[in-house]
């Protein structure tokens, strides 16, 4: 078995909508990101990686190559889950939180978990995804931006 973990933090800019978990959540701001933002997908996409020792998130699609440019992050995961899957692996399970002030997620998330129970062929029922402020401290309390951490464990 392998233990994975991920972190992403995005700011936000103008815009009328967040993507997490390949959702689109009317909101009065968008993330600033090379791709869509989606810091839910970017931050399993790490944990994925550090699992398989396979370096980051930026090593396989860099911020500075323009194909990534506005990338679907689901699309994104699916060339992870090739690579895990080469390598012998399926996950197990998946436990992510998602750190903001606003938007509320609750009416999203199971729709994140069937975008991303598909991208890499599981069962929703292995994917945990919460959401919980930060209590107004920080930039996330702030309203500045949105963060995310995820937990993986695979196996062969």
């Amino acid at each position: 078995m392998r233990v994975g973990s991920g972190f992403d933090i995005h700011r936000f800019e103008d815009g009328e909508y967040l993507t997490l978990g390949g959702v689109k959540i009317p909101f009065s701001k968008a993330l600033r990101a090379h791709s869509d933002g989606d810091v839910l997908v970017h931050s399993l996409i790490d944990a994925i990686l550090g699992a398989i020792n396979a370096g980051d998130i930026g090593a396989h699609f860099p911020d500075d190559d323009v194909q990534y440019k506005n990338a679907n992050s689901l699309d994104l995961l699916q060339n992870i889950y090739k690579l895990m899957s080469s390598k012998g692996y399926f996950l197990m399970n998946m436990d992510a939180t998602i750190i903001l002030e606003k938007p509320k997620l609750s009416k999203y998330i199971d729709k994140m978990k069937e975008n991303i129970a598909e991208a890499l062929s599981c069962s929703k029922d292995i994917l945990s995804i919460k959401a919980t402020t930060s209590e107004g401290i920080g930039f996330v309390g702030r309203q500045e931006g949105i963060a995310c951490l995820c937990s993986i464990l695979l196996d062969k």
